[in-house]
């Protein structure tokens, strides 16, 4: 008897602390427990994705502070019974999309909402995620490269830029410490709806996106459990991996595809996790700018690799509108159908 009303006691702590319209911010400090994943698809939100525009863009600065403050624990109790009561108030309290951003800001997918012991909530919900964007929202040193993408290891997310706009950024699941994502400057390769992996034929991967051939390294969607775990490839929730894959450019191979002639969009991934610490996104409780990338960071991150990136993009300009040009020939030498000369 004595278990039982200590579990409805704390049950009903927890139901207490979640209906009150404000809430101190926790500051707990538990690791999460790692657990193993399986393959699954994340279905697709019908709502497409905000994005932000040119226009909208404005000088990087730190998140407004929120009226109860930046970010809130919502803790998550081990017994399945109350978890799952727990979860029925979750799904009151938030709408299905304001539950997506809180579990991408703890890089989890609906497969693994549970697979942490705490969410970090914003007081206030962006289901842009553009509010609580880590990385700059401006980067001059990429005003000449129109597309690029960029993953971070130790905050295990992803941006994309536009001309040096912040345009979109989401969670990741990256490479795990025995099989670790490649660093540096890759490119966008080929890409295929559904691709089966290489190291395990049940694994599917939609919207596979390759950024390293030889190392059979891509971007796509799977299972988001809240820390890297993936073999090597980039994780990604499934609106996140169809977006990426209609915004990136392919290489362009020669007509017999046995060459390369330019390549796609450039991609950098760079950093180390923090193996064994605190999950960084767990730091948000204590400090809203735990997980910001600072300009100065991110510009000497990618300004040795401008030239280059300008270079690949400006071949592959003339390469396009070359096979454009030969196409456009190839239609006027075709010969005219002969007028019928009979009455």
């Amino acid at each position: 008897m004595k278990k039982i009303f200590l579990k409805q006691s704390f049950f009903y702590t927890l139901l207490f602390a979640l209906l009150l319209t404000g809430c101190k911010k926790d500051n707990e400090k538990m690791d999460d427990q790692q657990q193993g994943t399986s393959s699954g698809t994340l279905s697709d939100d019908k709502k497409s994705d905000s994005v932000a525009t040119k226009a909208e863009v404005k000088e990087s600065v730190p998140p407004a502070m929120q009226e109860n403050g930046f970010y809130n624990a919502f803790p998550i109790p081990k017994d399945k019974k109350l978890r799952d009561s727990l979860y029925a108030i979750f799904s009151k309290k938030y709408t299905e999309r304001e539950r997506y951003a809180i579990l991408a800001l703890n890089r989890l997918d609906s497969k693994s909402k549970w697979n942490s012991d705490t969410l970090v909530v914003p007081a206030k919900i962006d289901t842009t995620l553009m509010a609580y964007s880590p990385f700059p929202m401006q980067l001059d040193v990429l005003s000449d490269v129109k597309k690029f993408v960029v993953f971070s290891y130790p905050i295990q997310a992803y941006a994309v830029y536009s001309n040096g706009a912040l345009v979109k950024w989401g969670p990741t699941s990256m490479g795990k410490k025995t099989a670790q994502t490649t660093r540096g400057l890759m490119f966008a390769n080929w890409k295929k709806k559904l691709a089966i992996s290489t190291v395990k034929s049940e694994w599917k991967l939609p919207y596979n996106f390759n950024i390293h051939n030889t190392g059979g390294i891509g971007w796509h969607q799977y299972d988001l459990p809240g820390y890297p775990a993936s073999h090597s490839c980039l994780r990604l929730l499934m609106k996140d991996a169809i977006w990426l894959y209609n915004y990136a450019d392919t290489w362009i191979l020669n007509p017999g595809g046995a060459t390369k002639k330019a390549n796609g969009t450039p991609v950098i991934v760079f950093g180390d996790y923090p193996w064994g610490k605190r999950k960084p996104w767990r730091n948000l409780l204590n400090d809203p700018n735990a997980n910001n990338i600072s300009v100065e960071e991110m510009t000497n991150l990618i300004k040795p690799h401008v030239e280059k990136m300008v270079a690949e993009q400006t071949n592959r300009e003339k390469v396009a509108d070359s096979i454009k040009s030969a196409k456009a020939s190839l239609e006027v030498q075709e010969p005219l159908t002969e007028p019928d000369a009979s009455n």
